[in-house]
């Protein structure tokens, strides 16, 4: 997790400075700023070192400084990318910082470049060859990316928070945003909660031309639903050793770290899977586990959790959340999110990233597997309301 912020023309340093002083807490191992006074651009960057710790410093710029970019991101095929580039005649002047790929990548592939990731990211590139700013967040919208427009006027940054510090960006609330959130728990994007602010949305990016404000946005990827009405039971067993292979691969890629890491286990299907095939790569007792049980036993799952711990064999750490320590997080990490969210697990959650936090850097977990596989009770309900819909 690292904060970028950014300011293109109504601003200064002074702007910058007030938002990147909002993301110390997602950066805390350095600083880093861009800055064309001749184009009235500003870029700063907060890092939190997982690759590359001693080389790859921000902001990263090509040979020439006529590309440069700030970075929140993890991208996991970062070591074929730069094969690639290198044989392009491309050259790299750090060991195997993640965030070159990015700098050359954009020169050699513009704004195909996300095409090309596999990982989790949201990154702005100045090209000042171009005259343009290039904003792109990864396919599902991992990492979190704001914007505030206006004529002759960008500014972005990690978090609405910070954002916020600008003097041009509105404090008034989107009322269309609010709605939103009281029918799904949480705020789509693009809605933003301020009025005139924007959600980059997942799978898209933004180009911003610095000479005439024009802004375009485009979905280079869309997620989308194909069932194969072909497949039957005789193909369980294929699609079983398919997706154990592909979790895996998955898996044994977010090992990409040079920082220790270790892993969310609520004692679900989803996290112990992804434990499971960590375990195929490394040998178990390397392995951190974290798990945050609950007083109340009807919502505790941490028995569960110990046993997937103690079957495989991991290094396991338990803490317990009551009713107390409950109520004493809710205003701190309520005062922490930038928009309401309907979700109470955020209070266990915050509390087990704090608690991994005094061991490891990196945490994996299973988060996302219930919505992709329908896992989720509600879910059951959809094939009947689809057959009375018919009807």
């Amino acid at each position: 997790m690292c904060g970028i912020a950014g300011i293109s023309g109504a601003g200064s340093r002074d702007d910058l400075t007030r938002m990147m002083a909002a993301l110390v807490h997602r950066g805390p191992d350095g600083e880093g700023t861009f800055v064309d006074d001749a184009a009235h651009v500003f870029l700063g960057h907060r890092r939190l070192a997982i690759v590359d710790v001693a080389g790859g410093q921000p902001p990263m710029c090509n040979e020439d400084r006529q590309v440069g970019v700030v970075f929140n991101i993890e991208i996991y095929n970062h070591t074929e990318l730069r094969r690639e580039l290198e044989a392009r005649g491309h050259r790299f002047a750090t060991d195997h910082a993640d965030t070159e790929v990015l700098v050359h990548g954009f020169e050699e592939w513009g704004e195909d470049l996300p095409l090309k990731l596999n990982g989790m990211f949201a990154f702005v590139v100045l090209d000042r060859r171009r005259k343009r700013l290039f904003l792109a967040r990864d396919r599902f919208g991992e990492r979190p990316l704001y914007y505030a427009a206006q004529p002759g006027f960008l500014a972005f940054a990690s978090e609405l928070s910070a954002l916020a510090k600008h003097r041009s960006v509105s404090r008034s609330i989107n009322s269309r945003a609010l709605q939103k959130f009281f029918a799904h728990g949480y705020i789509p994007a693009p809605l933003a909660l301020l009025e005139g602010t924007v959600k980059l949305p997942g799978g898209h990016w933004l180009n911003y031309d610095l000479e005439s404000g024009k802004l375009t946005t485009r979905a280079y990827w869309q997620f989308y639903l194909e069932p194969d009405e072909g497949l039957g039971e005789a193909d369980e067993p294929r699609l079983v050793e398919e997706l154990g292979a592909l979790l895996g691969q998955a898996a044994g890629r977010r090992l990409m770290s040079d920082v220790p890491i270790g892993i969310f286990l609520s004692g679900g299907l989803d996290s112990s899977l992804v434990l499971a095939a960590l375990a195929h790569i490394r040998p178990a007792a390397s392995l951190s586990t974290f798990t945050i049980g609950i007083a109340e036993p009807s919502f505790d799952e941490s028995k569960r959790a110990r046993t997937v711990a103690r079957h495989l064999g991991t290094a396991h750490h338990e803490r317990v959340l009551d009713l107390d320590r409950a109520r004493a997080l809710i205003e701190p990490v309520l005062s922490r999110l930038d928009e309401p969210l309907g979700d109470p697990s955020i209070l266990p959650t915050h509390l087990l990233s704090a608690f991994a936090r005094e061991k490891v850097t990196v945490a994996l977990s299973g988060d996302g597997g219930d919505e992709l596989f329908a896992g989720y009770d509600p879910f059951l309900a959809l094939q009947p309301a689809a057959i009375v819909s018919v009807r």
